[in-house]
């Protein structure tokens, strides 16, 4: 025992949170004694200690892990150790429960627990909806209710979309641009575990006295700095999901500009490389806004700051703007990954290349610029200055262009081409309409009059639906079936594939659509109960909303069962061309035995004898250099 409380692993990990336990009680104790707090009773306090022991436990339990063991080793000045890639690559399940290098373990790493968060959440889902099944008290009461939304958006939100978006590029890009694994290992490690941290902190809310946190997942001032303590581990939980964004962004961007293969330009890169190359920019530039409006909050609760008391010369609004500078921005944080998944399964499964390929790339980065300009449309009801409505409104209208852009591109493409309606394709093509009807409804809202006329109505909660369930969630689902056999090795079934889109397409659509018609005529969103007048159309959304959530359990027994049982996956059942393809499912450990060399396009199909990339020298001995993927199974259908 004692050995295994050495060696870096849960055993530690276990060992070291009770030390940092003892060191926040310490911190406070000390503190308070020497500030003279409760100086006639004593100088402990549970909810300071809650607070120190929020920030204190999980880097215990990260240094206990061995996330930091290497670091630690080199900063005390010790010499290199040499690296025997003892911590790369998965030999057995174990591997993945604890720090690994291996950029596809962590990608898995990433998205099994991203779902894990997302049936969570959907948890809460379904309990909302029994409540709001008929007017009146069913089975929570108003603060719980209250607490219900706020955790479950954003359970989904920052344990869920973003994550999964990084596991599924953490594992298809450095195989896709030619990179044997990311720039920074290590970094990308740690990055993962920070995640479970903030998830744990986010569902521990609930044991907090008062209740979770119930401010929503904006978690708006001065509500949030009077909330009770359980809206800390909300404003802590949020800093840990923010570091791991950035950690993983950094890295991103490092691998992409640094580490493509040879013969790979920018304009040779896939549209998921750009993708993720456009989103890393995004979360580098506007997650720190996040994480300076949460520290505000905590300064205000923990310490008696006043930046949003108006009383002391605090600005409420100044939140809001800081807030939203931040999330409207991680719309497209949620939305740019998945745009790129899309790109390269309609490519795919219409045998057609990526029309306006070059447009499609620079609409990515005018994206990332304008998403910038358009943050206060969040705002106009809020108070702030009438002369900042109208740039705002036309800055939301602008930023539909390039979006429109992407649109035409993939319809484009789609025309005239040899189409294969399987899952992914299916979920591509379910992305392209329920995104389109949530584009819609936001140019409606981008109008000044109609966004005052449904604010905080339940037209908002659809419009946010069809963007991030409709939008992001089908391009999840049809990432994930695109790539599954890569990951695993193994082919889904495509029956349950199938019976999972139609209902998921159907009963999303049965479950949100309905909403738009009770908001414009005034049924409010976040509350518990509702008028009479409403009732006949929320128990069809709950019955909808019930179906939906068994749509998921369908997915969730596809893929374990295909993952134990499935027949075995080719390395490219596709007949894609992109480099992650052409080499064997699962990839090899180190990803290539040789460095690919990339001479063409990614997505040259209907080309005679097109070659993206090829496993030996370049021009002049190219035409007799292997084509990439014959040195592994041959491509089938």
């Amino acid at each position: 025992m004692t050995v295994k409380l050495r060696q870096a692993g849960w055993y530690r990990a276990g060992w070291y949170m009770l030390i940092g336990a003892s060191f926040a009680v310490a911190i406070s104790w000390l503190v308070r004694m020497l500030y003279g707090h409760d100086r006639y009773a004593h100088f402990l306090e549970a909810e300071s200690i809650v607070l120190i022991g929020m920030f204190v436990l999980p880097f215990a339990f990260l240094i206990g892990l061995g996330c930091f063991d290497y670091w630690f080793y080199w900063a005390a000045g010790k010499p290199t150790r040499p690296e025997d890639h003892s911590s790369h690559g998965a030999k057995t399940w174990k591997d993945y429960f604890r720090p690994n290098t291996d950029h596809k373990v962590i990608g898995i790493q990433y998205t099994v627990h991203s779902f894990f968060f997302l049936f969570v959440g959907g948890l809460m889902a379904m309990l909302m909806r029994a409540e709001l099944a008929q007017p009146g008290r069913q089975f929570v009461d108003s603060n719980t209710f209250n607490g219900l939304f706020s955790v479950h958006a954003s359970i989904l939100i920052f344990l869920f979309i973003i994550p999964v978006f990084a596991g599924l590029a953490n594992f298809v890009l450095p195989l896709m641009i030619g990179a044997p694994d990311m720039a920074f290992p290590r970094l990308n490690a740690l990055s993962f575990w920070l995640l479970p941290c903030a998830g744990v902190l986010m569902l521990a809310s609930f044991f907090a006295p008062g209740g979770s946190f119930a401010s929503g997942w904006t978690a708006y001032a001065p509500l949030s700095t009077t909330a009770p303590l359980g809206q800390m581990f909300f404003t802590i939980a949020v800093q840990f999901a923010g570091a791991s964004s950035i950690a993983t962004a950094l890295n991103f961007l490092v691998t992409i500009i640094t580490m493509r293969a040879p013969g790979m330009s920018f304009f040779r890169m896939p549209l998921l490389a750009w993708a993720n190359f456009s989103t890393s920019l995004l979360v580098v530039i506007a997650t720190p806004f996040i994480a300076a409006s949460q520290f505000f909050v905590l300064l205000d609760y923990g310490l008696g700051f006043h930046f949003f008391d108006a009383d002391k010369g605090g600005d409420v609004l100044m939140y809001q703007h800081v807030f939203w500078f931040y999330s409207h921005p991680a719309v497209y944080i949620m939305m740019l990954p998945g745009f790129g998944i899309v790109s390269e399964v309609l490519s795919v499964k219409a045998r057609k290349p990526i029309f306006g390929y070059r447009m499609m790339a620079f609409s990515l980065l005018a994206i990332v610029v304008l998403g910038f300009t358009v943050w206060a449309h969040h705002m106009f009801v809020s108070g702030m200055q009438s002369w900042i409505r109208i740039p705002m409104m036309v800055t939301t209208a602008v930023i539909a262009v390039p979006t429109g852009i992407k649109i035409f591109s993939w319809l484009a493409t789609l025309w005239r081409g040899v189409i294969k309606l399987d899952t992914p394709m299916l979920f591509a093509l379910g992305f392209l309409t329920m995104f389109t009807c949530g584009g819609i409804s936001g140019v409606m809202l981008a109008m000044i009059p109609l966004d005052i006329h449904v604010s905080d109505t339940y037209f908002i909660v659809a419009h946010i639906h069809y963007v991030l369930f409709g939008g992001s969630l089908f391009t999840i689902f049809a990432g994930v079936y695109y790539w599954f056999p890569k990951m695993t090795g193994r082919m889904y079934d495509e029956r349950l594939g199938k019976l999972h889109f139609w209902m998921t397409f159907v009963f999303f659509n049965a479950t949100f659509a309905p909403m738009h018609i009770i908001g414009v005529n005034g049924m409010p969103r976040r509350v518990a109960d509702y008028a009479d007048e409403f009732a006949t159309w929320n128990l069809i959304i709950s019955l909808a909303s019930f179906a939906l959530g068994l749509s998921t359990l369908i997915f969730a027994y596809n893929m374990v069962a295909s993952w134990r049982g499935g027949a075995r996956a080719t390395a490219n059942p596709w007949r894609a061309m992109t480099l992650e393809w052409q080499v064997s499912s699962p990839p090899p450990v180190f990803n290539f035995d040789q460095i690919p060399t990339v001479v063409g396009g990614p997505y040259e199909y209907g080309t005679p004898g097109a070659v993206h990339g090829i496993f030996g020298p370049a021009a002049p001995a190219e035409a007799k250099a292997t084509p990439a993927g014959t040195h592994t199974q041959p491509p089938t259908e």
